[in-house]
Protein backbone atom coordinates (compact mmCIF):
# COMPACT_ATOMS: atom_id res chain seq x y z
CA UNK A 1 0.00 0.00 0.00
CA UNK A 2 1.29 3.84 -0.26
CA UNK A 3 0.53 6.93 1.46
CA UNK A 4 0.30 9.88 -0.49
CA UNK A 5 2.26 8.27 -3.23
CA UNK A 6 4.89 7.15 -1.31
CA UNK A 7 5.71 3.60 0.09
CA UNK A 8 5.20 3.52 3.96
CA UNK A 9 8.64 1.85 4.24
CA UNK A 10 10.24 1.78 8.34
CA UNK A 11 13.40 3.11 8.39
CA UNK A 12 16.30 0.34 9.14
CA UNK A 13 18.53 3.45 10.28
CA UNK A 14 19.43 2.02 13.37
CA UNK A 15 19.76 -1.95 11.59
CA UNK A 16 22.73 -1.41 9.99
CA UNK A 17 26.30 0.29 10.61
CA UNK A 18 26.60 3.78 10.13
CA UNK A 19 29.26 2.97 6.90
CA UNK A 20 25.80 0.83 5.46
CA UNK A 21 23.39 3.88 6.10
CA UNK A 22 26.01 6.41 4.88
CA UNK A 23 26.76 3.76 1.39
CA UNK A 24 22.44 3.17 1.72
CA UNK A 25 22.06 7.48 1.58
CA UNK A 26 24.64 7.96 -1.78
CA UNK A 27 22.67 5.39 -3.78
CA UNK A 28 19.29 6.23 -2.91
CA UNK A 29 20.99 9.93 -3.90
CA UNK A 30 22.78 8.52 -7.27
CA UNK A 31 19.30 7.00 -8.32
CA UNK A 32 17.76 10.30 -7.60
CA UNK A 33 20.18 12.08 -9.45
CA UNK A 34 19.85 9.89 -12.76
CA UNK A 35 16.23 10.37 -12.64
CA UNK A 36 17.11 14.30 -12.39
CA UNK A 37 19.17 14.37 -15.13
CA UNK A 38 17.00 12.37 -17.56
CA UNK A 39 18.60 9.10 -17.44
CA UNK A 40 16.11 6.33 -15.75
CA UNK A 41 13.81 3.89 -17.44
CA UNK A 42 11.21 3.69 -14.94
CA UNK A 43 12.29 1.18 -13.07
CA UNK A 44 14.87 -0.73 -15.47
CA UNK A 45 18.68 -0.68 -15.27
CA UNK A 46 20.75 -0.70 -11.60
CA UNK A 47 23.06 1.07 -9.76
CA UNK A 48 24.98 -1.09 -7.29
CA UNK A 49 27.00 -0.44 -4.38
CA UNK A 50 29.71 -2.37 -2.77
CA UNK A 51 28.35 -2.51 1.29
CA UNK A 52 31.69 -1.49 3.41
CA UNK A 53 32.95 -3.92 5.29
CA UNK A 54 31.22 -6.86 3.46
CA UNK A 55 33.70 -7.61 0.35
CA UNK A 56 31.01 -9.81 -0.84
CA UNK A 57 27.89 -7.76 -0.45
CA UNK A 58 26.43 -4.94 -2.60
CA UNK A 59 23.20 -2.77 -2.47
CA UNK A 60 20.65 -2.64 -5.46
CA UNK A 61 17.00 -1.32 -5.99
CA UNK A 62 14.27 -3.37 -5.38
CA UNK A 63 12.31 -4.05 -9.24
CA UNK A 64 8.97 -2.55 -9.16
CA UNK A 65 10.07 0.92 -7.55
CA UNK A 66 10.58 4.38 -9.82
CA UNK A 67 14.45 6.08 -9.49
CA UNK A 68 12.58 9.32 -8.28
CA UNK A 69 11.24 7.49 -5.00
CA UNK A 70 14.61 5.28 -3.70
CA UNK A 71 15.57 5.72 -0.63
CA UNK A 72 18.18 4.78 1.84
CA UNK A 73 16.20 2.48 3.72
CA UNK A 74 14.58 0.63 0.76
CA UNK A 75 17.10 -1.02 -0.67
CA UNK A 76 18.05 -4.30 -0.95
CA UNK A 77 21.47 -6.23 -0.01
CA UNK A 78 22.48 -9.47 -2.00
CA UNK A 79 25.75 -11.38 -2.18
CA UNK A 80 27.52 -12.62 -5.02
CA UNK A 81 26.01 -15.36 -5.29
CA UNK A 82 23.05 -14.12 -5.39
CA UNK A 83 21.24 -14.47 -2.13
CA UNK A 84 19.14 -11.84 -0.78
CA UNK A 85 20.99 -10.83 2.65
CA UNK A 86 18.32 -8.20 3.21
CA UNK A 87 15.07 -7.13 1.65
CA UNK A 88 12.34 -4.21 3.36
CA UNK A 89 9.17 -5.10 4.46
CA UNK A 90 6.66 -4.32 1.09
CA UNK A 91 4.07 -6.20 2.31
CA UNK A 92 1.56 -7.22 -0.55
CA UNK A 93 4.27 -5.55 -3.43
CA UNK A 94 6.63 -8.14 -2.89
CA UNK A 95 9.49 -6.78 -4.56
CA UNK A 96 12.85 -8.57 -5.79
CA UNK A 97 15.94 -7.90 -7.50
CA UNK A 98 15.98 -8.31 -11.67
CA UNK A 99 18.25 -11.15 -12.72
CA UNK A 100 19.78 -9.59 -15.65
CA UNK A 101 21.09 -6.33 -12.93
CA UNK A 102 22.40 -9.14 -10.70
CA UNK A 103 23.86 -10.97 -13.42
CA UNK A 104 26.05 -7.66 -14.69
CA UNK A 105 26.83 -6.00 -11.81
CA UNK A 106 28.02 -8.94 -9.97
CA UNK A 107 30.25 -9.93 -12.60
CA UNK A 108 32.24 -6.24 -12.34
CA UNK A 109 31.89 -6.47 -8.58
CA UNK A 110 33.22 -10.31 -8.45
CA UNK A 111 36.21 -9.16 -11.26
CA UNK A 112 37.18 -5.95 -9.91
CA UNK A 113 37.04 -5.89 -5.96
CA UNK A 114 38.71 -2.00 -5.96
CA UNK A 115 35.22 -1.08 -8.03
CA UNK A 116 32.31 -0.04 -4.92
CA UNK A 117 29.99 1.16 -7.53
CA UNK A 118 28.73 0.49 -11.00
CA UNK A 119 26.35 1.91 -13.18
CA UNK A 120 23.93 1.11 -16.04
CA UNK A 121 21.46 2.75 -18.71
CA UNK A 122 19.25 3.07 -21.23
CA UNK A 123 18.47 6.21 -21.83
CA UNK A 124 17.99 7.06 -25.88
CA UNK A 125 21.26 8.49 -26.40
CA UNK A 126 23.02 5.91 -24.63
CA UNK A 127 20.95 3.20 -26.80
CA UNK A 128 21.47 4.84 -29.95
CA UNK A 129 25.39 5.25 -29.89
CA UNK A 130 25.42 1.90 -28.78
CA UNK A 131 23.52 1.14 -32.13
CA UNK A 132 25.73 3.01 -34.34
CA UNK A 133 28.82 0.85 -35.83
CA UNK A 134 30.68 3.90 -35.28
CA UNK A 135 30.18 3.90 -31.68
CA UNK A 136 30.90 6.73 -29.95
CA UNK A 137 32.96 9.11 -31.76
CA UNK A 138 35.53 11.85 -30.24
CA UNK A 139 33.88 14.57 -31.38
CA UNK A 140 34.07 16.86 -28.40
CA UNK A 141 36.42 17.32 -25.76
CA UNK A 142 33.83 15.67 -23.56
CA UNK A 143 33.58 12.66 -25.88
CA UNK A 144 37.83 12.87 -26.06
CA UNK A 145 37.58 11.44 -22.49
CA UNK A 146 36.04 8.36 -23.94
CA UNK A 147 38.78 7.62 -26.52
CA UNK A 148 39.38 3.83 -25.26
CA UNK A 149 35.54 3.12 -24.15
CA UNK A 150 35.80 -0.52 -23.83
CA UNK A 151 32.55 -2.17 -26.03
CA UNK A 152 30.93 -5.53 -25.93
CA UNK A 153 28.70 -7.38 -27.92
CA UNK A 154 25.43 -8.09 -27.83
CA UNK A 155 24.34 -11.26 -26.69
CA UNK A 156 20.70 -10.72 -25.98
CA UNK A 157 18.91 -10.36 -22.88
CA UNK A 158 21.24 -10.95 -19.84
CA UNK A 159 20.35 -14.18 -18.22
CA UNK A 160 23.36 -16.59 -18.52
CA UNK A 161 25.78 -16.13 -16.50
CA UNK A 162 28.14 -17.58 -19.03
CA UNK A 163 27.99 -13.72 -20.52
CA UNK A 164 29.98 -13.14 -17.07
CA UNK A 165 33.12 -13.99 -18.36
CA UNK A 166 32.73 -12.20 -21.54
CA UNK A 167 31.78 -8.64 -20.45
CA UNK A 168 34.75 -8.54 -17.50
CA UNK A 169 37.09 -9.30 -20.31
CA UNK A 170 35.76 -6.57 -22.45
CA UNK A 171 35.62 -4.12 -20.00
CA UNK A 172 39.12 -4.97 -18.33
CA UNK A 173 40.31 -2.26 -16.50
CA UNK A 174 38.33 0.78 -17.92
CA UNK A 175 35.98 2.84 -15.93
CA UNK A 176 33.07 3.04 -19.24
CA UNK A 177 31.85 0.57 -21.73
CA UNK A 178 29.13 1.13 -24.45
CA UNK A 179 27.10 -2.69 -24.25
CA UNK A 180 26.04 -2.74 -28.18
CA UNK A 181 22.70 -2.63 -29.37
CA UNK A 182 22.02 -2.08 -25.29
CA UNK A 183 23.22 0.71 -23.53
CA UNK A 184 25.72 2.55 -21.15
CA UNK A 185 27.74 1.36 -18.38
CA UNK A 186 30.16 2.74 -16.03
CA UNK A 187 32.06 1.77 -12.82
CA UNK A 188 33.53 3.34 -10.31
CA UNK A 189 36.24 3.28 -6.91
CA UNK A 190 33.54 5.53 -5.40
CA UNK A 191 29.74 6.51 -6.22
CA UNK A 192 30.52 10.00 -6.80
CA UNK A 193 33.39 8.51 -9.56
CA UNK A 194 31.13 6.03 -10.97
CA UNK A 195 27.94 8.87 -11.56
CA UNK A 196 30.35 11.46 -12.72
CA UNK A 197 31.91 8.81 -15.24
CA UNK A 198 27.87 8.09 -16.34
CA UNK A 199 27.34 11.73 -16.48
CA UNK A 200 30.14 12.72 -19.18
CA UNK A 201 29.39 9.93 -21.35
CA UNK A 202 25.32 10.34 -21.70
CA UNK A 203 26.94 14.24 -22.72
CA UNK A 204 29.04 12.73 -25.06
CA UNK A 205 26.35 10.52 -26.77
CA UNK A 206 23.65 13.32 -26.55
CA UNK A 207 26.07 15.80 -28.33
CA UNK A 208 27.38 13.16 -30.83
CA UNK A 209 23.29 12.63 -32.12
CA UNK A 210 22.69 16.27 -32.10
CA UNK A 211 26.05 16.88 -34.23
CA UNK A 212 25.06 14.22 -36.67
CA UNK A 213 21.43 14.96 -37.15
CA UNK A 214 22.94 18.55 -38.91
CA UNK A 215 24.33 16.39 -41.63
CA UNK A 216 27.19 18.42 -42.12
CA UNK A 217 30.95 17.82 -42.07
CA UNK A 218 31.98 17.42 -38.71
CA UNK A 219 34.77 19.61 -37.68
CA UNK A 220 38.04 17.39 -37.52
CA UNK A 221 40.88 17.03 -34.72
CA UNK A 222 44.12 15.87 -34.93
CA UNK A 223 44.47 11.80 -33.76
CA UNK A 224 47.41 13.32 -31.65
CA UNK A 225 45.16 16.31 -30.04
CA UNK A 226 42.57 13.84 -29.38
CA UNK A 227 45.06 11.40 -27.82
CA UNK A 228 46.51 13.63 -25.48
CA UNK A 229 43.48 15.31 -24.81
CA UNK A 230 42.21 12.03 -23.51
CA UNK A 231 45.97 11.40 -21.23
CA UNK A 232 44.86 14.73 -19.66
CA UNK A 233 41.49 12.85 -18.43
CA UNK A 234 43.38 10.18 -16.84
CA UNK A 235 43.92 9.86 -12.88
CA UNK A 236 47.47 10.41 -12.39
CA UNK A 237 46.92 13.80 -14.27
CA UNK A 238 43.95 15.01 -12.21
CA UNK A 239 41.73 14.93 -8.59
CA UNK A 240 39.50 11.69 -8.61
CA UNK A 241 36.38 12.18 -10.41
CA UNK A 242 33.24 13.13 -8.48
CA UNK A 243 35.29 14.05 -5.29
CA UNK A 244 33.98 17.76 -5.80
CA UNK A 245 30.88 17.17 -6.85
CA UNK A 246 28.91 14.34 -5.15
CA UNK A 247 28.84 16.78 -1.91
CA UNK A 248 27.38 19.49 -4.15
CA UNK A 249 24.93 17.02 -5.82
CA UNK A 250 23.55 15.50 -2.41
CA UNK A 251 23.03 19.62 -1.26
CA UNK A 252 21.11 19.71 -4.70
CA UNK A 253 18.59 16.51 -3.85
CA UNK A 254 18.47 18.24 -0.28
CA UNK A 255 17.06 21.12 -1.87
CA UNK A 256 14.40 19.36 -4.21
CA UNK A 257 13.27 16.94 -1.90
CA UNK A 258 15.58 15.33 1.13
CA UNK A 259 13.40 11.95 1.57
CA UNK A 260 16.18 9.66 -0.19
CA UNK A 261 17.75 9.66 3.43
CA UNK A 262 15.23 7.92 4.91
Amino acid sequence: MTNSGRLPLVSIRDQVSSEEWQARIDIAACYRLLAHYGMSDMMANHVTLRVPGEADAFLTNPYGMMYEEMTASCMLKINHAGTVLYTPDFGELNYGFNKPGYILHSAVHVARPEIDCVIHTHTPAGMAVAALQCGLLPLTQTAMRFHHIAYHDYWGVVLDLAEQASLVADLGSAEAMILRNHGLLTAGKTIGEAFNWMHRLELSCRSQLAAMACNTPFSPVPETIIEETYQNYQPTTRRPYGLMEWPALLRMLERQDPSFRE
